[in-house]
């Protein structure tokens, strides 16, 4: 099986920073303590899928300052235009070309990928005038299809939002042996990071059901999997269950 290319990673502060950006994030967004979303399966068969770490939620109505540390305008301005797609649906809007203090800074370093920090971890002081999200394959003539894909997905994470797969109601069968040296082999992590990126649950407090049509998901190749289990790398654009799931963290008045 050839390597997945255009994985993303989210990015955690220093295990030293944890309590710190617990602190932070309840600081910013005093409802940042854990909830659990309410769900009726009952009366609604089509439950919101997404997961959110709700420790790292901005402030509903925020108006979140971006700032490119780099990179070709033209790129730029192809990602603020679909980054903005988010504020159809959520209560937040993004103000770019906002200076070095903003909250979401954006790098292009070609060799390191696609990665951000998650929700309010962005705006830790510990982080000023670093990075907290990078785009690192994307140029002028890249596919828009694969803008789309990376843009909507890391401008997700920057909201709070983690992988889908990782969510509690994934149920994937993953072959854990195999998953584990495939990103050994394609990436170089240790066992630690792809249990962290691929095959642990996240400690998400707001999630529903598992969606495979989420902007948030990885490809699960059938390689990595017991029984033929597959989901192909095809999500581009925010899912139904994404546009609504956001718009449960971040309402609109009325």
């Amino acid at each position: 099986m050839e390597a997945l290319k255009g994985l993303c990673t989210i990015v955690l502060p220093d295990a030293s920073l944890k309590e710190f950006a617990f602190q932070h994030a309840l600081d910013l967004n005093p409802d940042n303590y854990p909830v659990e979303l309410e769900t009726d399966t009952s009366a609604d068969p089509q439950l919101i899928a997404a997961a959110m770490e709700t420790r790292r939620r901005w402030p509903n109505g925020m108006t979140l300052r971006v700032h490119f540390l780099e990179g070709d305008p033209l790129v730029q301005q192809k990602v603020a235009a679909i980054a903005s797609e988010w504020c159809q649906y959520a209560n937040i809007r993004f103000a770019f070309d906002a200076g070095p203090d903003a909250e979401i800074r954006i790098a292009f370093k070609p060799n390191m990928g696609s990665w951000s920090y998650m929700g309010t971890d962005c705006s830790l002081p510990q982080l000023a005038g670093r990075p907290t999200m990078n785009l690192g394959w994307l140029t002028p003539t890249t596919p828009e299809i694969e803008y789309r894909r990376v843009v909507l997905h890391e401008f997700g994470h920057a909201l709070g939002l983690v992988h889908e797969h990782l969510q509690p109601n994934a149920e994937i069968p993953w072959d854990e042996q195999k998953v584990i040296a495939y990103y050994k082999r394609t990436n170089g992590w240790d066992e630690n990071y792809t249990r962290s990126n691929v095959l642990a649950k996240a400690r998400a407090d707001a999630f529903t059901a598992f969606d495979p049509h989420s902007i948030m998901l990885y490809p699960v190749p059938k390689e990595l999997t017991r029984g033929g289990f597959e989901i192909p790398w095809s999500n581009s654009e925010l899912s139904p269950l994404d546009k609504e799931f956001i718009g449960k963290m971040y309402p609109f008045a009325g």
